[in-house]
């Protein structure tokens, strides 16, 4: 990896995950790279290969067998579950292809709720979600709930969540999973335009063509990284090393956004 890159906000290192039965399933086998922050990233590989497992981990909805996991240089081993609902809360954002809207709540409110667990009050909630929604060019559609919105659409809405609480790293699995390929490509020229302006994301997906859009690709197969590169032909731009002294994340955060979400 270089040695010139960017603060780390995510690092895997030597990371296995072993699920018991007979025989043990192995599905991660000694997984290391680093996420720098700004960082546009493709974890790619078939399925079964250890992508959703992988996720997993990096979201901390799960811990490692072995080896370890870090957010913004915190050790995810060290932490309880009450932190670790508190540094999903405030850290990490999640985008999912089935949108996990709430239909019966407006856009703004769906928005919102990415902040209901941060401990912040519901004037500024809903003034953030509005920030939100503009940046992904929906600050006009505030008051319209799901149904009235198309497939990009709602996932603009999800993406808006994720970021409303400005996290150290969006996850985005399969995030054009559910769309036709214009809302797709839309969509991906989105996550562009918010890397340029800054944000840390991890796009998860099955499809090379959408990786090799990418500026860094991480290849997962059979458990293991198999590649990693950048799409112009140098070394990546993550970084090796923890991060030392970083504040250690509210404490008291009771619920997990994330939660509700397998696969």
């Amino acid at each position: 990896m270089s040695a010139t890159v960017a603060t780390p906000v995510l690092e895997v290192q030597s990371v296995t995950k072993t699920y018991p039965s007979e025989p043990p399933v192995e599905a991660l086998r000694g997984v290391s790279f680093v996420v720098g922050e700004g960082e546009l990233v493709a974890i790619v590989g078939p399925s079964g290969s250890g992508k959703t497992t992988l996720l997993h981990l990096m979201g901390t909805l799960d811990r490692p067998t072995t080896g370890s996991v870090r957010v913004t240089g915190l050790d995810v081993a060290d932490m309880s579950d009450r932190e670790l609902s508190a540094l999903r809360a405030t850290r990490i954002g999640f985008v999912f292809q089935q949108f996990f809207l709430a239909e019966h709540e407006r856009a703004l409110d769906n928005v919102a709720d990415g902040l209901l667990y941060a401990g912040v009050a519901l004037a500024e909630r809903r003034d953030a979600a509005a920030a939100a929604l503009t940046r992904v060019g929906l600050g006009h559609r505030g008051s319209a709930r799901p149904t009235q919105l198309s497939g990009g659409e709602r996932q603009r809405v999800a993406i808006a969540r994720a970021l409303v609480g400005r996290p150290a790293i969006v996850l985005a699995d399969e995030p054009t999973g559910n769309l036709d390929s214009a809302n797709s490509q839309a969509i991906l020229s989105l996550l562009e335009e918010l890397h340029d302006g800054g944000a840390t994301i991890v796009v998860i997906t099955h499809e090379r063509a959408i990786a090799d859009r990418l500026p860094r690709q991480v290849q997962v197969l059979d458990g293991r990284v198999v590649e990693d590169r950048s799409s112009a032909g140098g070394p990546p731009a993550g970084a090796a090393g923890p991060v030392r002294g970083a504040p250690a994340p509210p404490r008291g955060a009771d619920g997990d956004r994330g939660d509700a979400v397998t696969g």
